[in-house]
């Protein structure tokens, strides 16, 4: 499976923004779905974001228009660029990959074939 690094997290006060990288390596050429993840203590992992080979983004409701996703293919990692951020957007974030370039089912979690460590994100 290809391999994903996180950067980017951090702390940041409500109302701030925070951009997100994810890495890839292990592919010559890389178009796969790739997708944004979050979980939080005591809450199941939760999708936020996903974009399919072509660029096509897809965003879980509550995002509601706060967050874009993209890729760079030539520098290999795409990116979540995260605004207007909000306590309830805490959590670590990480960054996964399916197997083909169109994201199967969208932000289901079992979709996804590879996963990063992980990026913290803390909103206060």
């Amino acid at each position: 499976h290809v391999q994903l690094v996180e950067s980017g997290g951090g702390s940041v006060q409500a109302g701030g923004s925070l951009k997100l990288s994810c890495t890839y390596s292990g592919y010559t050429s890389f178009i796969d779905c790739m997708g944004w993840f979050r979980q939080a203590p005591g809450k199941e992992r939760e999708g936020v974001a996903a974009i399919d080979g072509d660029g096509v983004a897809l965003y879980a409701t509550f995002v509601n228009e706060r967050f874009t996703i993209s890729r760079d293919y030539e520098n290999h990692k795409n990116t979540l660029q995260m605004r207007n951020l909000k306590p309830e957007d805490t959590g670590t974030y990480y960054c996964a990959s399916q197997e083909w370039s169109h994201c199967t089912n969208g932000l289901a979690p079992s979709d996804y074939v590879s996963w990063g460590q992980g990026t913290q994100v803390t909103v206060s």
